[in-house]
C-alpha cells in the first residue's frame, strides 16, 4: 500500500508556495507516494482524515491558522503522522500560534543582507541517513537566522556573520540548517534553504528534502 502525503500551501506568495508545492507533489509521487495537493488551511480541520497520512508538508509563510486548523495537526502529528517542511513554508508559517513553533522545532527571525547572500551550508559528523554522502555546498539566498529548540538533532549548519548586522557583534556561532526531532511520536524535518522554487530544485537541496519526507513518514 503507498503512503499517503497531504501538501498545504499558501501565504505570502513571495516564496512561490504554489510552485514549491508542486516540486514536493512530484517528488513524493516518484517515491509512491498517494498525494493530496490543498490550498486551504481547513484541509487540516478533518483528524480522523489526517490520521490516515504518513506525512504532512505545509508550504504555508506568514499567516493565521485557528484552533480549530491547527490542533488536528498537533494531535495526529503527537501520535506518529511525520511533518516536513522547508524555509518560511514551514518555520515562518504562523509567527502568533507557538505550539507550532514547538512541533516545527524553530522560528525564522531574520535573513541578515536579505537574499542574494553567498554561504556555505556544511553537512555535521552526525551520522544520518539524511546526509548520507551529501558534501558541503554552496549556495547564494536568503542565510536563515532561527530560534531553534535545543533537542533538535543537527544536520547541516550555516556560519553568521556573512552579512554585517546586530548580530555581528556576538562573534562567530554556527546557524542549523538541517535538522530533525520528534513531536510525540511524530518525526519533524525541517530543511531551511527553499526561498523560492528554484533553491528547492537545488539538486541538493532536493535530495535532502527527498530524504527528510521518507524519513519523517517512516
Amino acid at each position: 500500500m503507498n503512503r499517503k502525503a497531504l501538501i498545504v500551501w499558501g501565504g505570502w506568495d513571495g516564496h512561490q508556495p504554489k510552485d514549491v508545492a508542486e516540486i514536493f507533489r512530484g517528488l513524493l509521487a516518484k517515491e509512491n507516494f498517494d498525494v493530496e495537493v490543498s490550498d486551504t488551511l481547513d484541509a487540516f480541520k478533518d483528524e480522523a482524515k489526517l490520521k490516515q497520512l504518513n506525512l504532512i508538508v505545509p508550504v504555508w509563510t506568514m499567516g493565521k491558522i485557528t484552533p480549530e486548523q491547527l490542533k488536528p495537526v498537533l494531535s495526529v502529528v503527537e501520535g506518529g503522522v511525520g511533518i516536513a517542511g522547508c524555509h518560511g513554508g514551514m518555520c515562518d508559517s504562523f509567527r502568533e500560534a507557538t505550539e507550532w513553533q514547538f512541533m516545527t522545532g524553530a522560528q525564522w527571525v531574520s535573513h541578515p543582507g536579505n537574499d542574494g547572500i553567498a554561504y556555505k551550508v556544511k553537512i555535521s559528523a552526525v551520522k544520518s541517513p539524511i546526509t548520507e554522502r551529501i558534501s558541503d555546498f554552496d549556495i547564494k539566498s536568503e542565510q536563515y537566522y532561527l530560534h531553534v529548540d535545543p533537542a533538535v538533532k543537527v544536520l547541516a549548519t550555516t556560519r553568521f556573520p556573512v552579512a554585517e548586522g546586530p548580530h555581528t557583534s556576538n562573534g562567530p556561532v554556527d546557524m542549523p540548517v538541517v535538522f530533525t526531532k520528534t513531536y510525540g511520536k511524530g518525526r519533524v524535518f525541517y530543511n531551511s534553504l527553499g526561498h523560492q522554487a528554484n533553491i528547492v530544485a537545488m539538486p541538493p537541496v532536493l535530495e535532502l528534502m527527498r530524504r527528510g519526507c521518507l524519513w519523517a513518514s517512516s
